[in-house]
């Protein structure tokens, strides 16, 4: 068996498709034909008892055989009436009987006057209609019974057209079925041919075993890898793409054919898959991931036949890599403390030397009102504690870079209406690029931070540093876009394009304003926290 399976296996495609087309046609026609004679039986067995009803009725309502049947028949006038019948209605017997079974008439003379073999069935006045196995072989069968002027059953017709005569018919029909059936296989046997031999061609003469072998390697190939792939035509158009690459972009329905601009929305990422934003590992944000693109161009034959474009899930690590800043911003805040207590410590320690007791203890209680209440002031104020211990950790750090950072006396945020880790990610993003932008430079270094909570929430990040160029304002909170100095470790243009995505998801506006001076204004309606 498993030897025929194989010898099966290696035969060529096309005698495969001829071999299975003709098998199944042949048992679809045998079946069809097998469905056809049985009905084609039943309807000529209703078709003929019908007609051998029709003759029975007609015999049943005559006058003379009703008044035949009442008077004993003593001049044998219903048998002359039954076989003028049957000869002229071409059926085989006319059997008249009284209510007992007694017969009036027979084609078989020696059986006039003799009773029925089986009970008179008109009895309940209903007429018969049925296959009857009587006295001259199986036939077509039909009963009538005989009325009196009084509506009593006085008789019965039997009238029958033997199955011989059903056969011979039936067998015409079978034969024309038949020779149908031998012409739809002969056609379907030169369709399949064709057919295989039009495979053949499409499929550049590969057997169904190599085409199993090349997709298989291609889905595998495909699917298996941690990356988005997308496959695009010199049209731009989706010509394969995978599942990793369909979950990164929200691509759900079917995409192949369909061009990139009907898919993804204006912005960067659009960009980037078409290729007007050229570049290797262009780092793009979505709604909800942070992704780093490379397109690659393919041609075949020196042809270019469109390009390749590879998609990298960086959101975790990325996050990883922010909250490791986060943890060095912080070291950086407790070692600047560390220093400057030191310092405190060591003049504590010299007033106590000269014996300056009192100058001590009044040193010491100053530092401790000033930092408490910076700490007290900013807690007082502001909502949740997580957002207070950041700002006053970047207050400490922008300290060490000689730069000046203040909340703004009015400043208020009770209740944001906002998640606490996306208002940490704004305020931190928007202070650390003000820092950035007044550090080194000559003159006063100052950063001012506004929170109010009045109609929602509003952040206002101000410095003294040069601000954004007008022709820059549009383009500083796209994703990828900086002029800063690359960072090890840290992808640069991201800060801000992560503020404007929370932002936008919140239903909320920012602002930025051209220089002299740097500002940028959050805001985020009540009732849209996330």
């Amino acid at each position: 068996m498993k030897k025929m399976r194989r010898w099966w296996q290696a035969r060529p495609l096309a005698s495969q498709i001829l071999v299975w087309t003709l098998g199944l046609l042949v048992v679809t026609v045998a079946l069809g034909g097998l469905v056809a004679s049985r009905t084609t039986g039943q309807v000529l067995d209703d078709q003929y008892g019908l007609r051998a009803l029709g003759v029975a009725e007609v015999v049943a309502q005559m006058p003379e055989v009703a008044a035949g049947v009442t008077a004993e028949d003593p001049t044998g006038r219903i048998q002359e009436i039954a076989e003028l019948v049957r000869t002229r209605a071409q059926v085989d017997y006319v059997v008249v009987t009284d209510r007992d079974g007694i017969r009036y008439s027979h084609p078989t003379s020696a059986l006039i006057g003799q009773r029925l073999e089986e009970p008179v069935a008109v009895l309940d006045g209903q007429t018969h209609v049925g296959i009857n196995r009587g006295s001259l072989g199986d036939s077509a069968n039909a009963k009538a019974p005989i009325l009196d002027a009084g509506g009593r059953v006085i008789g019965q017709v039997s009238v029958g057209i033997l199955e011989a005569a059903v056969s011979t018919e039936f067998t015409r029909d079978v034969g024309t079925i038949a020779a149908y059936s031998v012409l739809i296989v002969l056609l379907g046997g030169a369709g399949s041919f064709l057919l295989a031999r039009g495979i053949k061609r499409a499929t550049f003469g590969l057997e169904p075993s190599e085409i199993a072998s090349l997709l298989q390697d291609r889905e595998a190939l495909l699917h298996g890898i941690r990356e988005g792939m997308v496959g695009l035509d010199d049209a731009g158009r989706v010509t394969v793409i995978n599942n990793e690459a369909r979950r990164l972009l929200h691509l759900e329905h079917t995409v192949l054919g369909s061009p990139v601009e009907e898919l993804i929305p204006p912005g960067r990422l659009r960009d980037v898959l078409t290729g007007s934003d050229a570049g290797a590992d262009q780092t793009v944000i979505t709604e909800d991931a942070l992704l780093v693109a490379n397109r690659m161009p393919v041609s075949v034959g020196g042809r270019s036949v469109g390009a390749v474009v590879t998609l990298r899930d960086r959101t975790e690590v990325e996050a990883l890599v922010r909250d490791l800043r986060s943890l060095e911003g912080l070291m950086e805040a407790l070692r600047a403390q560390e220093h400057e207590y030191a310092n405190r410590l060591h003049t504590v320690g010299g007033l106590l030397d000269l014996g300056e007791a009192e100058q001590a203890r009044a040193f010491i209680s100053g530092v401790g009102d000033t930092s408490r209440s910076l700490g007290e002031g900013l807690r007082g104020r502001i909502e949740p504690p997580e957002l207070a211990a950041l700002i006053l950790a970047k207050i400490t750090v922008a300290a060490e870079q000689d730069v000046l950072v203040r909340v703004s006396d009015e400043s208020r945020l009770r209740e944001p209406a906002l998640a606490t880790q996306d208002l940490l990610t704004i305020v931190g993003n928007l202070l650390d690029n003000a820092v950035d932008a007044v550090a080194g430079l000559p003159g006063p270094r100052e950063v001012t931070l506004t929170l109010d909570d009045s109609s929602g929430v509003f952040v206002a990040v101000t410095d003294s540093g040069p601000g954004v160029p007008a022709e820059a304002v549009d383009d500083v909170v796209r994703d990828g876009y900086t002029t800063k100095e690359p960072r090890t470790g840290m992808r640069r243009g991201i800060g801000l394009a992560l503020v404007a995505r929370i932002v936008r998801r919140a239903g909320g506006t920012m602002d930025v304003f051209a220089g002299p001076g740097g500002r940028f204004e959050v805001w985020i309606p009540k009732g849209e926290s996330r």
